[in-house]
């Protein structure tokens, strides 16, 4: 007989409810920290692509609009790190490595969703 999700549980393997629960979670112990990596890599993504659907239905267009990317992205990955988890960001090798996590494939993401949403919306 196979072992049930709470015996799997209790027997101490992780689940990525957990991983959730502390992602939402203000304060949260991250004794794993490529899991607490893993969380601003992931939510980056996401913010990539709410931003690029923002940008495109508004319409922002230019350099105004990738600065302005930088400094949301940047500020709400910022925010999450310091206020909402509050985390040593020198255990991660400072505030930069955390900051950088994700930006790039983040600014991709957001560089395809803006330009077919600001294409679809504002092109004859």
């Amino acid at each position: 007989m196979s072992p049930s999700r709470s015996d799997k549980l209790a027997n101490g393997t992780k689940s990525e409810l957990s991983i959730w629960t502390r992602a939402i979670t203000a304060n949260s112990e991250w004794p794993d920290k490529e899991e607490f990596l893993d969380v601003i890599y992931w939510s980056r993504q996401v913010i990539g692509l709410i931003i690029g659907i923002a940008w495109g239905i508004i319409p922002l267009k230019g350099f105004v609009a990738l600065l302005l990317f930088v400094v949301v992205n940047a500020g709400i990955t910022y925010l999450y790190i310091s206020n909402f988890q509050q985390i040593d960001e020198e255990e991660f090798g400072g505030i930069w490595e955390l900051t950088k996590e994700g930006f790039m494939t983040s600014f991709a993401g957001f560089l395809v969703t803006w330009i077919i949403i600001y294409s679809g919306l504002h092109f004859e």
